[in-house]
């Protein structure tokens, strides 16, 4: 049977981002197994006695199967490889990353990939991204996962929606990777050290 995941974001307490982190979920138990109530995540988190951020991994099929909580440090990544992957499919945050593993494989020197599919910027192997022109925020129109702080950014308006080839990549200055547990603007990579 098929599992997936939701990591979450616990900040000083607060529950980020959970009606983002609700309606993925029971969008994936109704596709993969038709379930009609929907679950609330509210119920299965419990405030961790862990101090500052911490990383709420949410592990579920048609039920939730487990809730774990770790203290969360971001990796310091600072050069991306761009990797090219014609067929990957990761539209559902499953817990088999066997692709992605496999890709990231191929970084050599790099900290990290950039999944080219078809020859459209995607994600990285577990972010989303964003880039800044001087003027506004894009993300690709077509990642590999919509991600929860992606649909949350683009409600706001702080992101728009676009197709960016690899060769647009020089009409940006940066990028930002973006996931539940990193923000817009905290890990930066100059366009100049993607590869």
């Amino acid at each position: 049977m098929c599992q997936f995941i939701e990591t979450i974001q616990i900040l000083d307490g607060k529950i980020r981002l959970l009606e983002y982190h609700n309606r993925r979920m029971n969008e994936t138990i109704q596709y993969f197994f038709g379930n009609s109530k929907p679950i609330d995540l509210i119920q299965y988190i419990s405030s961790p006695n862990l101090a500052g951020e911490i990383k709420c991994r949410i592990v579920y099929d048609s039920k939730i199967v487990d809730v774990s909580y770790t203290s969360y440090t971001r990796r310091s990544i600072q050069s991306l490889k761009l990797v090219r992957d014609d067929e990957i499919d990761y539209s559902y945050k499953s817990i088999d990353r066997s692709r992605l593993l496999q890709l990231s494989a191929r970084k050599a020197e790099a900290d990290e990939i950039l999944i080219v599919r078809q020859g459209l910027l995607t994600d990285t192997s577990f972010s989303n991204i964003a880039l800044f022109d001087g003027n506004e925020w894009s993300t690709p129109a077509h990642p590999l996962l919509k991600g929860t702080r992606r649909a949350y950014l683009i409600d706001q308006g702080l992101l728009h929606e676009k197709e960016i080839r690899t060769e647009d990549l020089y009409h940006y200055q940066k990028l930002s990777l973006i996931n539940a547990m990193i923000d817009l603007g905290e890990i930066e990579i100059p366009i100049i050290n993607i590869k």
